[in-house]
């Protein structure tokens, strides 16, 4: 697989807290991998740093050969990388159908259409959206009336409406029921394979973790301390001692 997105020395302070530490990470294209570590380790930040809702001290971020650490969030979203938050991120009021299109109306840069009823704008690829994602059936209800599994489902939908060729997802199961857990994991598992998008998602449940990714990467203080995969992250015994909670 060709290289996707390349971080280079990526590093991040807050006032004397160094939060990402001259950080190195490679991302293949259809590759799904995970990011662990504990609290307080950057994995947030560093998602927030490679689609600039931070912007990085030093280091430079390369996604299909171009360096967009300087790109603005939306120049970033339009080159291919989508992105999911820790908590809900979507517009309660609007009904699933709607939350979908509008995402299908920026990336299409049709914010209005005076000769087309909007309701009808990108109807079939809406729906082909949330037939991936098994809401389909529930286009028609606002978002706020869905259940919490279903509305990750539908922040997928959302990112996957803007076309990425990079998925990155924040806690994917987070506050979602353990029935829902597996279901939405094999999810976003199955959008690597039959898509070819790579996604990198940052869990704490390491049942899920070690379910789906081929690839696990540990990050502790800033820095990414090991990768490889699950198993050989399972036997590695610095993530042992500081994630895994195996003693010395």
């Amino acid at each position: 697989m060709e290289t996707l997105l390349k971080v280079d020395g990526l590093s991040k302070s807050f006032g004397g807290l160094r939060v990402v530490c001259e950080l190195d990470l490679i991302i293949k294209q259809g590759e799904c991998s995970s990011i662990i570590g504990p609290n307080g380790a950057g994995k947030t930040t560093l998602f927030n740093l490679i689609t600039k809702y931070l912007s990085p001290d030093s280091g430079s971020i390369i996604f299909r050969g171009e360096d967009i650490t300087r790109l603005p969030p939306w120049e970033i979203s339009w080159r291919g990388i989508a992105r999911s938050f820790q908590g809900i991120n979507i517009f309660p009021r609007l009904t699933a159908y709607e939350n979908v299109q509008v995402t299908l109306f920026s990336r299409y840069e049709q914010s209005s259409n005076l000769f087309s009823r909007a309701k009808n704008l990108f109807k079939k690829e809406t729906f082909e959206i949330l037939d991936i994602v098994g809401l389909s059936n529930q286009a028609e209800l606002e978002s706020r009336e869905l259940s919490a599994g279903n509305q990750k489902r539908l922040e997928l939908a959302i990112a996957l409406a803007a076309g990425p060729e990079l998925l990155l997802l924040d806690e994917p199961t987070a506050g979602v029921a353990p029935e829902e857990t597996l279901t939405i994991i094999h999810l976003i598992e199955r959008l690597a394979r039959q898509r070819g998008t790579a996604v990198v998602f940052i869990e704490h449940d390491m049942s899920v973790v070690f379910a789906v990714s081929e690839k696990v990467r540990v990050m502790h203080e800033g820095r990414i301390i090991a990768e490889g995969k699950p198993d050989s992250i399972r036997r590695n015994e610095q993530v042992q001692r500081v994630y895994l909670g195996v003693a010395e």
